[in-house]
């Protein structure tokens, strides 16, 4: 026969060691993708649903955070895709007093964690040039710089060919270099251009 399947509580234990030292990591994903903390949050619990209810289908021995991650992933984009199909149906007179009062709030929220936990990590001068990366160029050097996924891991969980991440990579990191020759010929981490 076939090896018995795991009961109930052995296999929330098992998500569980698994799961949950990948949290934060989930969180600043999310909030990447939402840009709003609240929404964030919404994503990290689904996505965590989602994933125990499927857990039976993860193959042990694979990498968990890459299959935890595309989960995110889909479940961002799933919502997104709904979210765009909805007709949206607004009173502009109603709203039109408190859409600039919001539209700062979440530019500044969105500004203040777009990289969460790797900003406590770098200095303003590095944390402002991650900004000013396209968010395409962007994603794709943190996930392979800081969350250290490989270029197959990140084609998976972008839904992109591996060439477009190498390209990205390349071209993200290009022009981080470039944001950042001032800061680092200043801090004599490279010499100074003659």
């Amino acid at each position: 026969m076939f090896g018995k399947k795991p009961s109930p509580p052995a296999r929330r234990e098992k998500f569980e060691q698994l799961a949950y030292p990948h949290m934060d990591a989930l969180y600043n994903m999310a909030l990447r993708l939402t840009r709003h903390p609240l929404d964030a949050e919404d994503l990290v619990q689904e996505t965590y649903l989602r994933a125990y209810r499927f857990f039976h289908q993860f193959e042990e021995g694979t990498n968990f955070k890459a299959w935890i991650f595309k989960i995110l992933t889909n479940t961002f984009i799933n919502h997104y895709r709904k979210k765009a199909r909805a007709p949206q149906q607004v009173d502009l007179e109603k709203i039109s007093p408190y859409y600039a009062a919001a539209k700062e709030e979440r530019a500044e929220a969105a500004a203040a964690h777009d990289f969460g936990h790797y900003q406590q990590f770098f200095g303003d001068e590095i944390n402002h040039a991650l900004q000013q990366l396209s968010e395409e160029f962007r994603w794709v050097v943190i996930l392979c710089d800081l969350e250290e996924f490989s270029y197959k891991e990140i084609a998976a969980l972008l839904a992109i060919p591996i060439g477009t991440v190498m390209s990205r990579l390349s071209r993200g990191r290009a022009q981080l270099q470039k944001l950042l020759q001032d800061y680092a010929e200043r801090e004599g981490i490279i010499k100074k251009r003659i």
